[in-house]
């Protein structure tokens, strides 16, 4: 599917076909191999040493339409625009990061093989560490702090003592990001569901306020995006535990937040429970990437939220949808969906750096402003395998 064929795809999704004349004139002029080139996705995909895997142009196609239909909803002049394929390589750029194999572009993620296919293993925080001797029954694995290169010798030998799926439960149990590296297919379920409907209202001539709850990467590139289409974003955080993103690489999160008004809440202390309640009343749309459970535990209802005022949009984007409970980050969240067997191999690789982030928050961003432009209150429902899943199903991969 060509980016102008994708771009037309996800209008229809959300319910704005009758946008696809705002499209560029311009979007599939550059060649493919241009358009490769630009994005410096070959430099992520694949062996080290070898050429670019050819899937990589596919995905730059897709990722260019996404963001036109972005775009096409938000009103943005469409010259001079970024390719979309730049979005899902920008982290790289910025952190100098390249293609290596099984092992993910970021480093904390690895393809391994169970006694039955192939497993993805994403270990990206310090509690994961600490989880392992639970994960693998094996009181030797108490004292691990951290996960080096030792350490993941150890864990492949064990893995592959039992099927994928032993695995996959064990680590949902324990919030572990682990997954079984499944097929691609050519149909895919829905990338967006609605969860809960709201009332409808006039649509709206002002720009929305947007309160943005997420964390990393999908959930603030599409609060940045919607800043860019005219947006007031406020992105609150909880001061005990704030965005993950803030213990990286600087450049990396002001590029996602740096447009953006920020607050710090003690969300504990009733006072500062309180403060993110008047923002929530505020708000138009509403981005978080947190459990229903985590928001409970603040008093907080999304679907309610939705149901008060006609209008709003609530954004849910989790690993793989509301009704789960297992945690996923980018990269995983792309192997699960069947990314890394679309390259010409006999067995998966990475594809691209931590992929189903960047996606995901460019399509989470136009379902959002769709449903916002239209009137339409809805808890939308937006999950990192879903949309990896579709762009695969969309895509000659």
């Amino acid at each position: 599917m060509s980016a102008r064929g994708y771009a037309e795809a996800l209008l229809a999704d959300v319910g704005l076909p009758e946008l696809a004349p705002r499209l560029p004139r311009a979007l599939d002029e550059r060649s493919r191999d241009e358009r490769l080139r630009e994005s410096g996705l070959g430099e992520l995909t694949g062996w080290p040493g070898r050429p670019p895997v050819p899937v990589t142009r596919a995905l730059s196609d897709a990722a260019d339409g996404a963001l036109a239909a972005f775009e096409a909803v938000a009103v943005i002049p469409s010259e001079p625009r970024p390719g979309g394929a730049e979005l899902l390589t920008e982290r790289a750029r910025l952190l100098g990061l390249t293609r290596a194999g099984r092992v993910s572009a970021g480093g904390a993620c690895r393809l391994l093989q169970a006694s039955d296919g192939w497993l993805v293993v994403n270990l990206p925080r310090a509690d994961d560490a600490r989880s392992l001797a639970a994960f693998l029954e094996d009181d030797r694995w108490a004292q691990t702090e951290n996960v080096g290169a030792e350490e993941w010798e150890r864990l492949a030998e064990r893995l592959r003592e039992r099927p994928g799926a032993v695995w996959e439960e064990r680590a949902r149990w324990l919030g572990l990001a682990v997954a079984i590296a499944g097929q691609p297919h050519l149909s895919s379920p829905s990338w967006l569901r609605v969860a809960a409907h709201g009332a409808r209202r006039d649509p709206p001539h002002a720009a929305p306020q947007v309160v943005d709850l997420s964390s990393l990467w999908a959930g603030p590139l599409a609060g940045r995006l919607l800043a860019r289409a005219g947006a007031r974003v406020h992105k609150v955080e909880s001061a005990a535990r704030p965005d993950g993103a803030r213990f990286g690489p600087p450049a990396f999160f002001d590029r996602l937040n740096a447009c953006k008004e920020q607050f710090s809440y003690d969300f504990r202390a009733p006072a500062g429970r309180a403060a993110l309640r008047e923002q929530l009343a505020r708000a138009d749309i509403v981005i978080e990437s947190s459990r229903a459970r985590a928001l409970a535990q603040l008093g907080i209802d999304a679907a309610a939220w939705v149901a008060e005022q006609p209008g709003r949009v609530w954004i849910s984007i989790t690993g793989y949808g509301r009704d789960s409970e297992g945690v996923a980050f980018g990269d995983d969240a792309a192997a699960a969906a069947g990314i890394c067997w679309c390259v010409r191999e006999d067995a998966p690789l990475f594809v691209g750096d931590a992929i189903a982030d960047p996606f995901t928050g460019v399509h989470a961003a136009l379902a959002a402003l769709a449903h916002w432009r239209r009137g339409d209150g809805a808890l939308l429902d937006v999950a990192l395998a879903r949309v990896t899943a579709q762009v695969i199903a969309r895509s000659p991969l």
